[in-house]
């Protein structure tokens, strides 16, 4: 597949790293030599300085004859007007654009079509953040979840503490536990390794586990690993950007939220626009604000504001002065390694979700979504198979006939909105949404090929 990326910067860098293999032909354009200067030494991939707009550059890149085509340039405009040209002078087949502008964000069904902005895939890094703090506001206790097959099942990643029922016992025990629900744990990190576990794996406390199950399921089987905390009640969000706006409207009916900025005008104007939140002008890491204000109730601290090292310091000091959970915003995709599990409970990158969002829409085969864990360490993915015993390597054989990876499970199967927890013995169909977890991003490659339709027969 012949590829473009537009921008160099830490998205699309690690976009094509991601993509690079012998299958993909990838040119990427940017307006930083040093940025392109890297990529090319680590990489087998082409590399154009200027402008991503430009149609003369974008020619030199050979848009002419290219497949894809993604814009991930630092402007909004620029990845439009990109791929207007991409779709009026080269007839590229699929357009992707990150818009991170909320403005055009709301307005993207009448936007982001043919007859207006040509876009296939928008990707819009601060709603999907938002999406993603919901829906750990709504599961108390996961590091994190992905949802799949039209949220028809989940992929859950958990820490197993001490008075969870299946700590201390082998993963087996969860058929007695639960007899009435199916799930399946398809991996465990302990001590930072990750390991498909069998059936007589204990599960220890202080490993992190990833089970698969179907939706409604969650709580049930998160219960088993942990005592389940308690709805949060009580929030306080730090920063009135985009993220925290939307966070608190999304809240308020449901929560008490406190919501600090540190800009007057600002503040002033998210007063009048949120109508239960309150909204507090001021400093997250004045100790005397947050004591005035009771952090010491607080349930959930969201630190918000696009200042990683401000986000980073007003959480350790939410925690130290008694906030029971702190989840943190950053942008440099090395702080998730250093500050994820400590003090910090959970650190969000937009990046990382920009990345897994990118990725459902470039992958060959019928990769319809991928998800990624443990800052892209581990993947969900959900594929479609296709085609028949003959041309297919998956359907009409067992999930215990398919030739995986090391380190792939199938975790689950929907079939006509029918959740089926994969065994051995589970026949996969055409058209079934297979979701599996690899513990090793670049085997997504392997997953693609064996997914392909092919006039090999056996």
């Amino acid at each position: 597949m012949k590829i473009i990326i537009l921008g160099a910067g830490q998205v699309g860098a690690t976009l094509a790293e991601n993509l690079v293999n012998d299958d993909n032909d990838i040119t990427i354009i940017d307006d930083d030599h040093s940025r392109l200067g890297k990529l090319q030494d680590k990489h087998d991939l082409q590399v154009l300085k200027g402008n991503a707009a430009s149609p003369r550059v974008l020619r030199e890149a050979g848009a002419s004859d290219a497949d894809l085509l993604v814009a991930v340039t630092n402007s909004d405009e620029s990845n439009m007007i990109a791929c207007q040209i991409a779709y009026t002078l080269f007839n590229i087949p699929t357009k992707i654009a990150r818009i991170r502008n909320p403005d055009y964000v709301r307005e993207r069904d009448v936007l982001f079509n043919n007859d207006v902005l040509p876009i296939d895939h928008i990707i819009a890094p601060e709603l999907l953040v938002t999406q993603e703090i919901l829906r750990l506001i709504d599961y108390p206790g996961a590091l994190q979840i992905a949802h799949f097959a039209n949220d028809l099942v989940s992929l859950v990643s958990v820490k197993a503490y001490y008075g969870g029922p299946l700590v201390g016992y082998p993963i087996s025990a969860l058929t007695d536990h639960l007899p009435h629900i199916e799930t399946r744990i398809v991996s465990i990190f302990r001590q930072e390794k990750a390991f498909v576990p069998q059936g007589s794996t204990i599960i220890e406390a202080g490993d992190e586990v990833f089970f698969i199950c179907a939706t409604p399921h969650i709580k049930a089987v998160m219960a088993e690993l942990q005592r389940l905390e308690r709805p949060h009640k009580r929030v306080m969000i730090i920063g009135g950007g985009n993220i925290g706006t939307a966070l608190a409207k999304s809240l308020e009916d449901k929560c008490s939220v406190k919501l600090i900025e540190r800009d007057t005008e600002k503040a002033t104007k998210l007063a009048e626009k949120l109508a239960k939140t309150l909204v507090l002008c001021g400093d997250a890491s004045d100790q005397e604000l947050l004591f005035e204000e009771h952090i010491e109730n607080v349930d959930l601290f969201l630190a918000l504001t696009s200042d990683d090292e401000a986000n980073i310091m007003s959480s350790l000091l939410a925690k130290r002065l008694g906030a029971k959970k702190a989840i943190v915003l950053v942008q440099k995709m090395a702080y998730l390694h250093l500050i994820q599990g400590g003090t910090i409970d959970i650190a969000l990158s937009p990046q990382q979700a920009t990345i897994s969002a990118l990725s459902s829409h470039v992958r060959k085969s019928d990769i319809v979504k991928v998800a990624s864990f443990k800052q892209g360490l581990v993947e969900g993915i959900e594929v479609i198979a296709h085609g028949d015993y003959s041309t297919s390597k998956v359907v009409g054989r067992t999930v215990g006939e398919v030739k995986l990876p090391q380190g792939a499970i199938i975790g689950a199967i929907v079939r006509n909105g029918l959740v089926i927890i994969a065994h051995k013995s589970t026949m996969i169909e055409e058209d079934d949404r297979v979701i599996l977890l690899i513990n090793d991003k670049k085997q997504v490659n392997d997953i693609e090929k064996l997914f392909q339709i092919s006039t090999f027969f056996l």
